[in-house]
């Protein structure tokens, strides 16, 4: 008996220790601040730097980490290498970046890249693909705190990796450091947990929770994207009830109304509406962005969806003046590595559920990229009916001439980078990449190598380029 009561009491003392651990103060948030005047709307067009126009170019940047992280950015510096334009001044593909999204890994890519700009992102390396972000983090279910957290909802809150990358990337800084001059429209993207949906972090959404994206840090928006679940908890924003003077936008009461067809931005629009409703959601949890888009293509594909235009988030002007219009997805997705598809025996449960997130996650990218072609394909239609719609003064207005105007002459494309595009016993080295915040230099240093390759290789990026650069008349190196 005294066996007995010494195992319970072992016991209770246990589980309390659990209990006191799970309740010690985790820092989820709210991360948002409430705005007494309902922020402006998200803007319709991207910017015009001012140039021919030719080409503008999109990124999306996936998820898995560093692996991410890092192919993206050789993706990046390949651009930077490809010099597009020589008058008034030398340009690079970079320069017609226009708009960049990310997820996760992919998030904190773009996200440097919008707070540094074309000309200063380039120390993304040495900053944070080098370092040990992880160092910040629990990584381990070894300690009863560790294992109480992830009980209670995840080991790591806002004090280790959103710190980190606050203190360490990101200086500090809030939303208003992506508003530069002729700065690319930027999306960051994370999952919405109750309502399953993408979450945008995008002035749209932000009106909704009646809160102000200017004010919030850019580290906390980051670090929701890659908010892997058990390992982080859900990151908190507070939906407030209170009147600011919100009212839906056209696109949204059109989706609301179910006069809009795509199911993603009806989804979208009622999680919005759950934000601002009287009966709705207080609190708002986010998760991995990859959970709902692991390519990072759901801004884009929104943007397009809402536009009250034919030819939006394109102008008018941009949308007669363009040649080529290249979306770039880089996707660090990992190829099958496994070999137990030779026995009859295994996986086990840790390869089991893996594998079993794996094929969610990859069936769920080939459907989003089927998408994607076809929203491409169907917005340049759109854009060719607007061109030949107009008269030639027009064309003449904003083109400066109407010499060798074809309104069906223009070039929409879907380009997928991916390991798959490199020698096989290189691909087989990334996909055995693990999917974590941190890596051995010699790792991140081929990835990124990897990134340059494949853009370097892409017949679509080379056919583009060779274009613009016969036009403008560009000689020499790329």
């Amino acid at each position: 008996m005294r066996l007995l009561a010494a195992k319970g009491v072992k016991a209770i003392w246990l589980m309390a220790s659990l209990i006191l651990c799970a309740c010690s103060a985790a820092d989820v948030g709210p991360v948002n601040s409430h705005a007494e005047k309902a922020p402006p709307p998200s803007p319709e067009f991207v910017t015009d730097r001012g140039d021919d126009g030719s080409m503008v170019v999109g990124l999306a940047f996936s998820g898995g980490g560093v692996r991410a992280s890092a192919f993206s950015y050789g993706v990046l510096r390949a651009l930077d290498e490809i010099i597009v334009d020589q008058k008034p001044y030398e340009r690079t593909m970079i320069d017609n970046v226009r708009m960049i999204s990310g997820v996760s890994g992919g998030a904190i890519t773009a996200a440097y890249f919008g707070y540094r700009g074309r000309d200063d992102y380039r120390d993304f390396d040495e900053r944070f693909l080098f370092q040990h972000a992880e160092a910040s983090m629990e990584t381990s279910l070894a300690s009863p705190f560790s294992l109480s957290r992830a009980v209670a909802g995840g080991v790591n809150d806002r004090n280790t990796f959103a710190r980190w990358l606050n203190d360490n990337l990101f200086d500090g800084a809030d939303f208003t450091r992506f508003k530069w001059t002729n700065a690319p429209s930027l999306w960051i993207s994370a999952s919405d947990i109750y309502n399953r949906t993408p979450f945008l972090f995008s002035y749209d959404t932000f009106a909704a929770l009646c809160s102000d994206l200017d004010k919030l840090k850019i580290s906390d928006a980051v670090a929701a994207s890659a908010a892997v679940p058990v390992v982080f908890a859900p990151v908190v924003l507070a939906a407030s009830k209170q009147d600011c003077g919100y009212r839906h936008p056209a696109w949204l009461k059109g989706a609301l109304s179910g006069s809009n067809p795509s199911l993603r931005l009806t989804a979208y629009a009622n999680a919005l509406d759950s934000y601002h409703a009287e009966d709705g959601i207080k609190f708002v949890r986010l998760m991995d962005g990859g959970l709902t888009d692991n390519l990072g293509i759901t801004g884009f594909v929104l943007e397009r969806s809402a536009s009250k235009t034919p030819h939006g988030p394109l102008s008018a002007e941009q949308a007669v003046k363009l040649r080529h219009f290249l979306f770039i997805v880089a996707d660090a997705g990992r190829g099958q590595t496994e070999d137990w598809g030779a026995s009859i025996r295994g996986p086990w449960l840790a390869p089991l559920v893996e594998a079993a997130i794996d094929t969610g996650m990859t069936s769920s990218s080939r459907h989003a990229l089927d998408a994607l072609n076809f929203a491409v394909e169907r917005w340049k239609e759109r854009v060719v009916a607007y061109r030949c719609g107009l008269p030639l003064e027009t064309v003449r207005r904003i083109r400066g001439s109407a010499d060798g105007w074809d309104c069906r002459k223009v070039d929409f494309r879907v380009e997928h980078l991916e390991f798959a595009d490199l020698e096989p016993n290189v691909a087989s080295s990334l996909n055995r990449v693990e999917t974590r915040l941190s890596l051995p230099r010699e790792q991140v240093e081929l990835l990124i190598e990897a990134g340059k390759t494949v853009v370097h290789r892409s017949a679509a990026v080379k056919q583009v380029v060779d274009d613009v650069r016969r036009v403008a008349g560009v000689t020499g190196r790329e």
